[in-house]
């Protein structure tokens, strides 16, 4: 293919910001909340190591491999779910994986020994399957191109979100050390996963499949969004052709995106699981763990927001996911090069602020070069792809922890992934052009 600019193309006739703010404010808050519960539940193992991992008697590495499976079970079952979410639509499709997410997650208080953990981890990972991807194709039938970098930073603040609020929930749970003859670790469990199960069935009644079905649309607001919507289609297809599933499983740029995804995914899960025990190395009280991740999280997410408004006015995308890869490895490199805890606490709010930026930029892009099932699965094998960085941060930093009975090895090497990144993103700059005309 020829090599063309990355810059996004913007006609003068598409839906007018009025509409798209409306259509946000209608479908984001709710996605938002199920995200951010989303998250607790899939990092409060972080926290609950701060005390059950003494109880089980779980090593470094054992946290590691067990945070990890997770992101196995999600790997094997993300296609399949994103398939399924454009069989059975989108209400019935993220209702089922909130609902099992919740109750596998409240489950997990009554583990024993590292082997029962293992296994929640996983089928917890088999549950959630699904859910990010599929918000990601759920808002390419909802906003335009040009206005997709903001909202789905709207919606991935859910992760720093969930940091900011996660981290004292978390901390006044694991309080309840003994409350009703539970261990606060399972209060812990207990609590967030109750909280997606209720959620889970909330999106029965309120998340709405397409535009033509919103009661909160007029006839003109539906005609000019489908419209616009429409015509952005035909142009990634007069561009791009339309890709079958296994052309777009098997296409270079597909692949290429999957592997800076994955690259990315292992800073910043590598950081996520294990920040708090490297503040508990830095003789930090529970509290002050909860209260100083909040404030990492607040950094990051104000910097994941402004970045993708950036991207959106400008139109450009790859030097911008370049750039936050670039803040995140440097961010890591120095975290791992000081001794004194608050240097050491600042160059991680630049990691944390690096790859939580990345994704809202990011994520932008496979939806601006593919449609239909060709969209559903090469997004959901990007996002999958990138999710075993999930697996392998979390036991690298376990590995190399208990090698060196030090964080200095591990933030360094997990360095070298978001670096890597940011050097590949431009290849992909120069063989893809990315539509998005808004008409």
């Amino acid at each position: 293919m020829t090599p063309v600019s990355t810059t996004l193309s913007i006609s003068k006739h598409h839906p007018d910001d009025a509409l798209l703010r409306k259509i946000l404010w209608w479908i984001i808050p709710f996605l938002l909340l199920c995200y951010i519960v989303n998250f607790l539940d899939r990092m409060n193992v972080s926290f609950a190591a701060l005390t059950m991992n003494q109880d089980l008697g779980i090593s470094a590495r054992e946290f590691g491999w067990v945070a990890g499976l997770f992101f196995l079970g999600y790997f094997i079952f993300e296609i399949p779910s994103n398939l399924l979410l454009q069989r059975f639509g989108a209400r019935v499709w993220f209702s089922r994986i909130v609902i099992t997410r919740g109750l596998i997650t409240m489950a997990t208080f009554m583990v024993r020994n590292v082997t029962q953990y293992s296994i929640a981890r996983f089928l917890l990972g088999v549950a959630e399957a699904g859910f990010t991807p599929g918000v990601f194709l759920y808002l390419t039938g909802w906003v335009p191109a040009h206005w997709r970098a903001k909202a789905l930073a709207a919606f991935l603040v859910g992760i720093p979100v969930s940091t900011v609020g996660g981290g004292p929930l978390a901390s006044a749970l694991l309080g309840m050390h003994q409350a009703g003859g539970l261990k606060g670790w399972q209060w812990l469990f207990l609590v967030e996963g109750g909280l997606a199960v209720v959620l889970g069935v909330m999106c029965l009644f309120i998340l709405i499949d397409t535009p033509e079905k919103a009661p909160w649309l007029d006839s003109r607001e539906k005609a000019v969004l489908t419209a616009a919507l429409s015509r952005e289609q035909s142009s990634i297809e007069a561009g791009h052709g339309t890709l079958t599933l296994g052309q777009a499983l098997s296409n270079p740029s597909v692949l290429l995106l999957a592997f800076i995804n994955f690259c990315s995914i292992v800073g910043l899960f590598g950081i996520s699981f294990w920040l708090p025990q490297i503040m508990k190395g830095m003789a930090l009280s529970t509290t002050a763990i909860g209260f100083v991740t909040a404030g990492v999280g607040v950094v990051g997410g104000i910097g994941m927001v402004l970045w993708a408004r950036r991207s959106d006015r400008t139109g450009e995308r790859v030097w911008h996911v370049s750039a936050c890869c670039l803040l995140a490895g440097l961010g890591l490199a120095a975290s791992s090069l000081f001794s004194a805890p608050l240097y050491a606490l600042l160059a991680l709010t630049l990691a944390v602020t690096g790859v939580y930026a990345f994704q809202a930029t990011f994520q932008a892009i496979p939806p601006s070069f593919l449609i239909g099932r060709a969209a559903a699965g090469g997004i959901a094998l990007i996002i999958s792809t990138g999710n075993l960085g999930g697996f392998v941060g979390p036991y690298l930093v376990g590995w190399i922890r208990d090698a060196t009975q030090s964080f200095s090895a591990p933030l360094l090497t997990l360095a070298a992934f978001p670096l890597l990144a940011a050097m590949l993103i431009p290849l992909f700059g120069r063989s893809v052009k990315l539509v998005a005309q808004p008409q």
